[in-house]
């Protein structure tokens, strides 16, 4: 159990600390890029449809790797979920940038006085909870001495997250305005 308790012990540390510098850092759209997209928050929901996209992907390749989709497995199974598990967390780290570098991690009031909308402020702590379970699916993944359940588990986690984490922003933001458009349309 050490292997899990160290893991679950960092990834909380990990989203704390991400917490604290959404909450102290002053937002600026400075050092931020749109992608062709009219707004920094109009990219990021294209890019956050992506990476929910990987994180089934994620899921089905996992369930296959473990045999629960009764199929054979391809020799390039396990290439590709490494490849698309890489692009997604990268893409991730691409959008948090953007979210905590243009608006920090959001709770309370805003500065003009409107109240932060309970959606948002449960968006933001999970999106810091899950680069807290990226510490732990790696640690997972890495580690020799963990127990058997403990992949599985840190995976599901992760994977919980980042679904939240997509229906609490892109689909959210998707159901409210439509795709968003972009410069190039």
């Amino acid at each position: 159990m050490t292997v899990p308790l160290t893991a679950f012990a960092a990834g909380a540390v990990v989203a704390l600390l991400v917490g604290v510098f959404g909450t102290l850092h002053d937002p600026t759209l400075s050092g931020t890029t749109t992608l062709g997209f009219d707004t920094v928050l109009a990219m990021k929901v294209a890019v956050t449809c992506v990476i929910g996209v990987l994180a089934v992907l994620q899921l089905l390749g996992a369930l296959w790797l473990y045999g629960k989709l009764g199929l054979a497995l391809p020799s390039w199974l396990g290439t590709a979920h490494r490849a698309t598990g890489a692009v997604a967390l990268l893409l991730s780290v691409f959008v948090a940038y953007h979210c905590i570098w243009a608006l920090g991690l959001e709770s309370g009031h805003l500065p003009d006085g409107e109240k932060v909308p309970l959606r948002t402020v449960v968006h933001g702590v999970l999106g810091c909870a899950v680069f807290g379970a990226v510490v732990v699916k790696v640690t997972a993944v890495r580690s020799k001495r963990a127990p058997g359940w403990f992949l599985p588990v840190a995976g599901g986690l992760l994977f919980a997250l980042l679904i939240l984490v997509v229906l609490t922003s892109a689909v959210w933001y998707l159901d409210a305005n439509g795709w968003p458009s972009n410069s190039y349309t």
